[in-house]
């Protein structure tokens, strides 16, 4: 069975992710709440760094999050070369557990918020953001496609199919993103079908993917 699911406590379980290259640390309970390092030690240290950032999103899906919360590791999995090459790969034990119906709108208003954050950044952005020091990293616009055209591969893992939507056509993005939501809603149900991912990691995967890049933005944003 997953855990319980407290947000009230401190107390977050986390699953560690080992590949070859990179360690992923990833908050079960908190779909999104994921960061790396080259070690446990730096992937849970990078995790805590984010929580203050995580919990604006968290609470902006009046969600109730932890003002200190203490990790305690309950899997660890080996990565592959995905997790090297920097996304949480492996679904934990508990995420192939279907969400009760009370869990997957958890998921979807911890996701729509991640997206509303996106949206946010993006406004205010440059079109033009900062290079990193070899001078790579995607511009504004690019990595908003980037993440349209992940959302676009992601939704066919849960059984949704959608065209992948231009940057520009508001209408088709948001219809995408309510078939995702769709899709995480009727996990719950008794006659849900088998996906190739598990709804539970689907929404950890995805959130992470949009709340990465939306930091990703707003960090290059500055200075």
């Amino acid at each position: 069975m997953p855990p319980a699911t407290p947000p009230s406590t401190a107390l977050v379980h986390v699953i560690i992710e080992t590949g070859a290259k990179r360690v992923f640390a990833s908050a079960l309970e908190w779909p999104g709440w994921s960061r790396s390092g080259r070690e446990e030690a730096s992937a849970l240290d990078a995790l805590a760094n984010y929580a203050e950032r995580y919990g604006a999103v968290a609470r902006a899906a009046h969600v109730r999050f932890p003002a200190r919360p203490a990790f305690e590791i309950v899997e660890r999995v080996t990565g592959n070369a995905t997790t090297d090459f920097g996304a949480p790969a492996i679904a934990a034990t508990s995420e192939h557990e279907p969400p009760t119906a009370a869990e997957a709108r958890r998921l979807a208003a911890i996701l729509e918020a991640a997206w509303a954050k996106l949206d946010e950044v993006v406004a205010q952005a440059p079109a033009s953001l900062r290079k990193g020091p070899r001078g790579g990293g995607r511009d504004r616009d690019r990595v908003v496609e980037h993440v349209l055209g992940a959302e676009h591969a992601y939704g066919r893992t849960i059984g949704v199919r959608f065209p992948e939507p231009k940057i520009d056509d508001r209408a088709a993005i948001e219809a995408g993103r309510a078939a995702i939501l769709a899709a995480f809603r009727a996990a719950a149900a008794k006659d849900a079908p088998e996906t190739s991912w598990p709804v539970r990691y689907a929404a950890r995967r995805i959130t992470w993917h949009v709340l990465d890049h939306a930091w990703e933005i707003e960090d290059r944003s500055e200075g």
